[in-house]
């Protein structure tokens, strides 16, 4: 503004003739003196050096933190067919017992299979979720326990302990963790004993002789008083007929000699 006045006052005095109303006046830009400077490499150092960095916590938080175990399994399809399938192989199977599988090769395994299929015992194999909410309630829930890791079920309908052992000794990365046998839990040592004892045919048969026994021991006895009297009462007869006639000391008379004829 005071430089439109000064130019007005200088007009003026000069006596020039028409002055303009209106004077566009053009106003210069100052210098932009505010962009940042760089930073020196030395203080950059210092800033890199002094920097913040926060400490790693010790455990990672991975391991802190438990993992949901997803619960999609259970309710599954698969999961309730499977679980039918268990139910149906603790009914119908008299002995069930439960083993280690430690990293047996496929070959192995396959082996020990067919051996066992000679005497009528399959191998059965469950998911341990599937076994556990099965089992979990029931009378076999005593079993559960043994299923940690790697399991599988060795089953028959009948009661083949002995055999079972027989082949699975050939195997050592299949170890014996317990059975039921006709509704009665076994560890490792009672499967062994129960498999000494003898066949139920034996039993039966040594029973049977027993009894037969007993019961011609009892016929004897009931007869031996009826025939001593029997054999005492023929010697009172024979002495009252006969004088001459004695008891030997085993209760016999003894004849009299024979007399020889002329």
């Amino acid at each position: 503004m005071m430089a439109v006045l000064l130019s007005l006052q200088r007009v003026v005095s000069c006596g020039a003739g028409w002055l303009p109303t209106l004077q566009s006046v053009r106003h210069g830009s100052k210098a932009v003196t505010r962009h940042r400077k760089a930073m020196h490499f030395e203080r950059q150092k210092l800033m890199a050096l002094t920097q913040y960095i926060p400490p790693k916590p010790a455990v990672p938080e991975k391991c802190i933190i438990p993992r949901k175990k997803p619960s999609e399994f259970q309710d599954s399809l698969l999961a309730k067919i499977l679980s039918r399938r268990l139910e149906d192989v603790f009914r119908e199977n008299k002995m069930i017992a439960v083993f280690q599988n430690s990293a047996v090769c496929d070959k192995d395994m396959l082996r020990l299979r067919h051996r066992l299929l000679k005497h009528n015992i399959r191998v059965k194999f469950f998911p341990n979720e599937v076994v556990r909410s099965t089992l979990s309630g029931s009378k076999y829930q005593n079993l559960l326990p043994l299923f940690t890791g790697h399991n599988l079920l060795v089953v028959s309908e009948e009661a083949k302990a002995k055999e079972m052992l027989s082949v699975v000794r050939s195997v050592p990365q299949v170890q014996l963790l317990g059975a039921c046998i006709e509704d009665t839990l076994f560890s490792k040592q009672g499967v062994v004993n129960y498999s000494r004892l003898p066949s139920m045919t034996v039993i039966q048969g040594e029973v049977v002789g027993g009894l037969t026994l007993m019961t011609s021991q009892t016929c004897s006895l009931l007869q031996h008083n009826a025939t001593h009297l029997v054999s005492l009462l023929q010697q009172y007869v024979q002495q009252q007929g006969d004088p001459s006639l004695e008891p030997t000391s085993e209760g016999q008379t003894e004849l009299p000699p024979a007399q020889g004829t002329d």
